[in-house]
């Protein structure tokens, strides 16, 4: 899936610059935008996420099943300088993941669990854009975010024992991408493409420290890739 999400992301890209190149007369659109100390705009786009596990033991190992998500949000931008910007992007995002515990026999409903997760995501990011080439300009982006998991169960009593896998309320992670601002005639598109990894670990482990499920297990943090579609 990384690998489709870059090679769209490639494409877009190429056909736009190579018909901005093409233009003998190219008309200059949005020429006082950057001049902007705040603006405002809104996302849309689609996730690919799994989790990054370490293990305590070696016969242990967790498939991980994910599922195409998607994401929506606001955008709050502050220039600090024509080339650096300031960025706040909350937003929810919601995917689904299996996860196969191969080492557990008995059945799928001892060896499976199904993690249906949706996070309010408040990413705090700093923006860094190369100069404007007529209606394009590329940029980098990245930084930490706050996340809170609306899905956790941290605070259920019933662990996987009863069929419940936990994971924690409150996380953080650390985000990097790369984008493209689209200057039209009536708004700013902005494609990114970003990488998205947890901090902390997020497991919830049961109450019986030699648990099946958790016990083994030594970090587990969602990872993934997200797909914006940003209009300003």
């Amino acid at each position: 899936m990384k690998k489709q999400f870059l090679l769209i992301l490639l494409v877009i890209f190429s056909v736009t610059v190579n018909t901005y190149a093409q233009k003998k007369d190219k008309v200059i659109y949005k020429q006082t935008w950057d001049n902007q100390k705040v603006f405002w705009g809104y996302y849309l786009g689609v996730n690919k996420k799994d989790y990054k596990i370490s293990y305590l033991v070696d016969h242990v190992f967790v498939d991980v099943k994910a599922s195409t998500g998607f994401n929506v949000g606001l955008i709050g931008d502050y220039r600090l300088h024509k080339n650096i910007s300031l960025r706040l992007e909350p937003g929810l995002s919601s995917n689904t993941k299996e996860l196969a515990f191969t080492h557990i026999y008995g059945g799928v409903k001892d060896s499976i669990r199904e993690v249906n997760a949706t996070y309010l995501r408040i990413p705090l990011l700093i923006k860094l854009n190369a100069n404007r080439y007529y209606n394009f300009r590329p940029y980098l982006i990245g930084g930490v975010s706050y996340d809170y998991n609306f899905s956790s169960n941290q605070d259920n009593p019933d662990d996987n024992y009863e069929g419940e896998f936990r994971m924690k309320k409150n996380n953080f992670t650390y985000e990097i991408g790369v984008g493209v601002d689209f200057y039209l005639p009536y708004f700013i598109f902005s494609p990114s493409i970003r990488g998205v990894f947890a901090i902390n670990n997020e497991l919830v482990k049961d109450n019986n420290p030699n648990s099946p499920w958790t016990g083994p297990i030594d970090y587990f943090g969602t990872r993934g890739i997200f797909l914006k579609l940003a209009f300003h």
